[in-house]
């Protein structure tokens, strides 16, 4: 009996749509019969599989973006019942229906949800977010970091540039240069790092400039979207009192 209920019921799915970058953004509707255990992945690759809609019309299979599939990657980022999330962490069970799919706007749309995510590696090649090391042989293991300083630049490690506190954050859009959240948090923590930090005025330097870290409006969107609850905001506060040091230091000559 149980099965024949969970055999019958449905799943609604209302995706945003757009053929290419220049074409209008549309919706459709799919249907598809509920499984346990599915997520908004494995409901994207059954509609791929067979891309019908609900009208019973045979339609283009939706484009979308995926690699890890365990929250690692970063790639299926898209907009969830309004929020912007992981697709491969967005069970259906937890999702209120009709499940209303859009591509994260703060970025170019290339088609359906697939977005160009080149504003914010842009960004990350801005502020020289990488430790510069010469050469391709082995250096060996490299300076030691304090035990208490590791255990809070590993949160920051764990950024998967997925955009989406870019997405959350209402000073990130088309009328702005604002860098975003993510490539400020790693200025903080590659000048951290022990080798890292000889690059840590050129890093600072890059925020001072337009559409650094002034471009910031303190609204704490970024921090709570996070999919991997890294300390944006702690981070951004801390590197505001790196550039107010580094200009003084400037000012003075020091």
């Amino acid at each position: 009996m149980a099965e024949t209920q969970v055999a019958a019921k449905k799943v609604k799915f209302i995706i945003t749509r757009q053929d290419d970058p220049k074409s209008a953004p549309y919706t459709e509707e799919f249907e598809l019969n509920y499984r346990p255990g599915m997520n908004v992945i494995s409901a994207l690759m059954e509609i791929q599989r067979n891309p019908v809609n609900m009208k019973g019309e045979h339609t283009a299979p939706v484009c979308w973006e995926s690699n890890c599939l365990e929250e690692v990657c970063g790639a299926c980022s898209m907009v969830i019942n309004g929020k912007p999330r992981q697709a491969c962490a967005a069970l259906i069970d937890n999702l209120e229906q009709p499940i209303r799919i859009e591509p994260m706007r703060t970025f170019p749309v290339v088609r359906d949800l697939v977005i160009d995510r080149s504003r914010m590696f842009n960004a990350l090649k801005r502020v020289k977010a990488w430790i510069p090391i010469d050469g391709t042989y082995d250096l060996g293991p490299g300076p030691r970091m304090s035990e208490k300083k590791r255990q809070w630049a590993y949160e920051l490690s764990k950024c998967m540039t997925c955009g989406v506190c870019l997405e959350a954050c209402p000073n990130v859009n088309e009328k702005t240069n604002f860098i975003g959240p993510a490539p400020i948090s790693q200025v903080r923590l590659f000048n951290a790092h022990p080798t890292g930090e000889m690059n840590a005025d050129e890093r600072i330097e890059a925020l001072m400039e337009d559409g650094g870290i002034e471009g910031c409006g303190n609204s704490q969107n970024c921090v709570r979207a996070c999919p991997k609850g890294i300390p944006l905001t702690t981070s951004i506060a801390e590197m505001n009192k790196a550039t107010t040091k580094h200009m003084f230091k400037r000012w003075l000559g020091v």
